[in-house]
Order: structure tokens, then C-alpha cells, then sequence
């Protein structure tokens, strides 16, 4: 058994007097046997001896102490939320999961701006990394259609409003670009889906000809959030959104941002840009524009 602190004593546990040398310290208790003198009670029995009861519990003991310990941990927790939250607000790009619409990415060693848009008349283009995913809207997209020939193009903020032709392969591989002799003509690559099927639809036209604007003159104008809707077979409008558009230089196409797997059923139109080449005759870079189905409608009938 342990001696409690003086001025803490069990109740009815009475201590003697202090003994040692300058009156130090307390003898310790003989649980349940009180103090007599001797001589005033001669003809007492001895006393039965009753087993000590259990110690109680000292004030401020296990109860307490694992509150104390709750009341820490609930401040030292708080404490540490509120340091995560300071951080997220402060540095909102570290903390949060990279989105398809956005592509803030690093920038790339050639000093070009981060982003590749949004795009608009008077803004700079810029090539995204290699790597990084093709740019979505901030728009759920609706599930994809059955496969349907695409017919004709409308982009009211642009005033296109051009039939679509079918395009295949030419003899070196790259997708064929629609005839130059039409300059209002869409073309549509038939070997990947069509637009509103899952995947992503493939549409091309021309910048401009030897004497005169063409389909896509102004493609670089559209900008995040534009409307893009394609006339089907079936009788049914797929509306796409604008998530992103970048300018590419055509030795570093990024094929597989344009034509890599997408689950939902996405859009690119792409035409020529950057500066004309007089010796080869082309233009260096190509516009992309990416756009992801947000919506479909029945066509109008024609009156």
C-alpha cells in the first residue's frame, strides 16, 4: 500500500502524530482499526481484524486524466484542419484534382505560356505538353448516340452553317482534307466514330484558298463554353461544348490527344494556323479545337 499526500486523506482514516527526526512524515494507516489509548480502555478485546477495503480512486485520477487527454486531441485536431484549409485556399492548384477543362500545366521548356487557351479573337494559342489530356467543359456530358452519318456543321458564334463529306485515308497514311474547289465543304474522317457516338468524331476544313477565306477561317475565335451543333442522318442534333483549343505545330501533332480513347462522345475540328510557309506552301502549325456532347435534340423539320 501507498501513503496518500498529506491533506488528501481517505475519510475516517485518521493519522497519528509526525514522527522522525524534525517531525517528518506520517505513520502509515491501520485500515478499519481506530486509535485508542491503552489506558482508557483497559477491558477492550482485541479487535477483529477486517481485511483492508479497496483503495480509492485519488482525486483527479483515470477519469479525468482521459478527458484531459480527449480535450488535447479534439484541439490539436481542430488545430491541424484549420492549417490544411489556409493551405488549400492559398495554393488551390496543389490541392486539388487536375481538371480536363482547365490544362494549367507546367510550362514547358520553350517558355510557352502554361495554358493553351481558352482561345478568342486577339488571345495567343499555345501547344500543350505531350501528355496532357484533351480539355472537357465544365458541362456534364449526356450519354452517347447509336452512330449516325454526320450531314452538316453549324457554329452559331462563327455564322458556319456547312455540309459534311466523308473522308478516308490517302496514300501516305494521313487522313484526307476535303476538296479545296469547295470552300464552305466539312470533312469528316469515316474511319473513326461519328459525331455523338463515344469516341472522339474527327472534322477538318480548310483556313482559307489561293483567293479567298474557307470554313475555317475564324476556327481560333471560338472560345471555352462555345456552342458547336452537327446535323445527323437520323434526324437528331448532337450539341458540343468547347472544353479547350490549342495551336499545334504540325511536326509535334499531339496525336493521341486527338485521337486517343475518350468514353464520352467528343468532337475535334481541326484547320491550318501559326505562319504560311512559302516554300512548302503550307501552314507550320494546326488549330484543335476539343468539344464534348452536352446535349442532343430533334432536328426541326423543314417547312
Amino acid at each position: 500500500m501507498t501513503t496518500p499526500p498529506p491533506g488528501q486523506y481517505p475519510p475516517g482514516q485518521p493519522y497519528g502524530m509526525p514522527q522522525g527526526p524534525g517531525g517528518q512524515g506520517y505513520p502509515q494507516p491501520v485500515y478499519g482499526q481506530p486509535v485508542f489509548h491503552p489506558v482508557m480502555l483497559p477491558q477492550m478485546q482485541p479487535a477483529q481484524t477486517a481485511s483492508p477495503p479497496p483503495e480509492e480512486e485519488p482525486p483527479g485520477g483515470g477519469a479525468q486524466t482521459i478527458r484531459r487527454l480527449l480535450i488535447t486531441s479534439a484541439v490539436v485536431g481542430l488545430v491541424i484542419v484549420i492549417v490544411g484549409v489556409v493551405l488549400m485556399v492559398n495554393n488551390p492548384d496543389e490541392y486539388t484534382t487536375p481538371a480536363r477543362s482547365s490544362l494549367k500545366l507546367a510550362a514547358p521548356q520553350n517558355g510557352l505560356a502554361p495554358s493553351v487557351g481558352p482561345g478568342g479573337e486577339g488571345q495567343p494559342l499555345t501547344q500543350a505538353v505531350a501528355d496532357a489530356p484533351p480539355p472537357v467543359p465544365d458541362i456534364p456530358a449526356v450519354p452517347a448516340m447509336q452512330p449516325s452519318t454526320p450531314k452538316r456543321l453549324v457554329i452559331p458564334k462563327l455564322g458556319v452553317n456547312a455540309p459534311i463529306k466523308s473522308l478516308g485515308l490517302d496514300r501516305a497514311g494521313a487522313i484526307q482534307t476535303p476538296p479545296i474547289s469547295n470552300p464552305n465543304l466539312v470533312g469528316w474522317y469515316r474511319g473513326g466514330p461519328t459525331a455523338g457516338e463515344a469516341g472522339p468524331a474527327i472534322m477538318l476544313g480548310h483556313k482559307d484558298t489561293n483567293t479567298r477565306s474557307a470554313v475555317f477561317t475564324r476556327l481560333h475565335e471560338l472560345e471555352y463554353g462555345d456552342k458547336i451543333e452537327v446535323y445527323r442522318l437520323d434526324g437528331t442534333v448532337a450539341v458540343f461544348t468547347v472544353g479547350g483549343i490549342e495551336q499545334a505545330n504540325k511536326q509535334t501533332f499531339p496525336t493521341n490527344r486527338v485521337y486517343g480513347h475518350a468514353d464520352n462522345a467528343e468532337l475535334r475540328l481541326i484547320t491550318c494556323g501559326g505562319s504560311y510557309n512559302r516554300s512548302t506552301g503550307h501552314y507550320v502549325d494546326n488549330v484543335i479545337v476539343y468539344a464534348t456532347m452536352t446535349g442532343t435534340r430533334l432536328a426541326k423539320p423543314k417547312s
